[in-house]
């Protein structure tokens, strides 16, 4: 994969083409650690809907113990997202490379002590919830925040639900009957749009198919694979910041 490329995908210099094939590559990521992630805790830590009804639902059976699990989870998802605009804002007021890189190798880093530690922290209580679903609710938060920085919130990669129903519009507008007599706009699909959301969508379901046969076979450590795509994806833009800093300490030298 040419320099240049992957540097794109992840740095400070970007267009819409780089945000798309960004999406589509943490889609794939999501999906396998949604996937493989269920295997090992029996939670989809990326579906803070469904941690929320399930909530609302365990409150009114008076079932406060999972009340905390499902705030544990939540929590954690929401303090990946705001660690990811943290990360972001600090860089781009640095005017670092790395703005989006650096949110995806934490994520890489998190992703690696998952593979090689999943075991030990699934005995371990976190908040309220073992720390394996801390860490995988965390790890949702924080790609989703990213891509949604990047995309201006046309593009997530955790959940599909939204990616679904745009879908379903899309598709909706496709095949509606646009009577010729009548003075009113016709009503046209965006096929571009449909094209992009289908292919989130592939690339999850693949991303979880991938995630769940790796974790069946292998185990917690399925996830390392994932880790090294990763930082792949963000190693260029750190480097370059990394060349910059030396640079300057040189110069003050």
């Amino acid at each position: 994969m040419p320099f240049q490329y992957v540097r794109r995908l992840t740095g400070r210099k970007r267009n819409a083409d780089s945000n798309l094939h960004l999406g589509f590559a943490l889609a794939f990521v999501a999906g396998a650690t949604n996937a493989g992630g269920f295997l090992a805790v029996r939670q989809y830590t990326s579906h803070m809907t469904g941690i929320v009804s399930s909530m609302a639902d365990n409150l009114a059976l008076s079932q406060y113990g999972l009340v905390l699990d499902g705030l544990g989870g939540l929590i954690s998802f929401l303090l990946g997202a705001a660690c990811s605009a943290v990360m972001i804002h600090y860089a781009r007021r640095e005017r670092m490379h790395s703005e989006f890189a650096l949110p995806l190798l934490l994520e890489a880093g998190l992703l690696l002590c998952f593979g090689f530690l999943g075991g030990q922290m699934a005995r371990i209580e976190g908040l309220f919830v073992p720390l394996t679903v801390m860490l995988l609710c965390f790890i949702m938060g924080l790609q989703n925040a990213v891509i949604t920085k990047i995309s201006s919130a046309e593009i997530r990669t955790t959940h599909i639900t939204g990616m679904i129903t745009d879908i379903g519009i899309e598709l909706g507008k496709l095949f509606y009957w646009n009577r010729l007599h009548l003075k009113q706009p016709a009503v046209l699909a965006n096929r571009q749009r449909l094209r992009v959301l289908i292919q989130l969508v592939s690339c999850f379901f693949v991303g979880g198919l991938l995630g769940a046969l790796g974790f069946k076979k292998v185990g917690y450590s399925s996830t390392i694979w994932l880790a090294l795509l990763l930082i792949v994806l963000a190693a260029l833009p750190v480097a370059d910041d990394l060349r910059a800093f030396v640079r300057r300490k040189r110069r003050g030298q």
